[in-house]
């Protein structure tokens, strides 16, 4: 009992008075993301007051999904107490990221492994999807030509980015890998180095040698088969999608 009673009263001396989460607060909604980032998370160990704020953070600005937002509501998912439960099936019952598809796939398995963190079982379904997309040969081969990237729907692609983009922090998405190749002059085998798929002339293995965290270089992730050659992923990285 004494035990307990004195990690209670060790407790209350380490959580942040009223004032410094009024501080966290005015922060929040003041900063840039990446700035936002390192304050959600401090707000999330914060304990109930903590969370409230970051219930009253998602509520403003869930409607303009940023990696801010992202992390907010991975942050509330993970911290399973009935009133976050509560808070995120009354208010974002399918997430923060709108699951558009001009072709009715259901992308709400991709978004629920990246909420969990699961960026294994993410990558996954995210080939699995790409594949059903393209058609049932595609789905029955598990794996894509280039011919059937080019035919995929701007909007279905955006989906699948954005996801990856606003739970992953920024660091993950079709969208960001684009973008380090372009600043490497389109250069494919600068950018299998730069993101981690290739080390010298040994290309990374799957799926051991991969990181299945946020500790992996800006856009590991999801991956693409090279060893099928480039052009899937030429195709992909030149989608009208991200030239909008």
């Amino acid at each position: 009992m004494a035990s307990r009673l004195h990690k209670a009263e060790m407790d209350n001396v380490n959580s942040p008075s009223t004032d410094q989460i009024a501080e966290l607060q005015e922060k929040l909604f003041s900063q840039p993301v990446k700035k936002q980032l390192p304050i959600i998370s401090e707000l999330a160990n914060a304990g109930e007051a903590g969370l409230e704020v970051l219930m009253t953070f998602l509520e403003k600005e869930g409607h303009n999904p940023t990696p801010a937002v992202g992390e907010a509501y991975i942050e509330l998912y993970s911290a399973t107490q009935l009133k976050t439960e509560a808070f995120l099936k009354e208010k974002f019952p399918e997430g923060v990221v709108p699951l558009k598809s001009e072709r009715n796939i259901d992308y709400s398995p991709i978004q629920l492994a990246l909420v969990q963190r699961d960026f294994q079982e993410a990558d996954r379904l995210t080939l699995t999807k790409r594949c059903e997309l393209a058609g049932e040969q595609a789905m029955q081969r598990k794996w894509i030509y280039f011919t059937e990237v080019e035919n995929f729907p701007t909007t279905d692609l955006k989906t699948m980015d954005q996801l990856w983009y606003v739970h992953s922090q920024g660091k993950f998405g079709f969208s960001v890998q684009r973008k380090i190749w372009m600043s490497l002059g389109q250069d494919f085998p600068k950018l299998w180095t730069k993101i981690g798929w290739k080390k010298g002339n040994l290309w990374t293995r799957y799926p051991n040698e991969f990181i299945w965290d946020l500790s992996a270089p800006l856009g590991h992730l999801p991956l693409s088969n090279q060893l099928r050659g480039v052009r899937e992923f030429a195709s992909l990285m030149n989608h009208p999608a991200w030239k909008d």
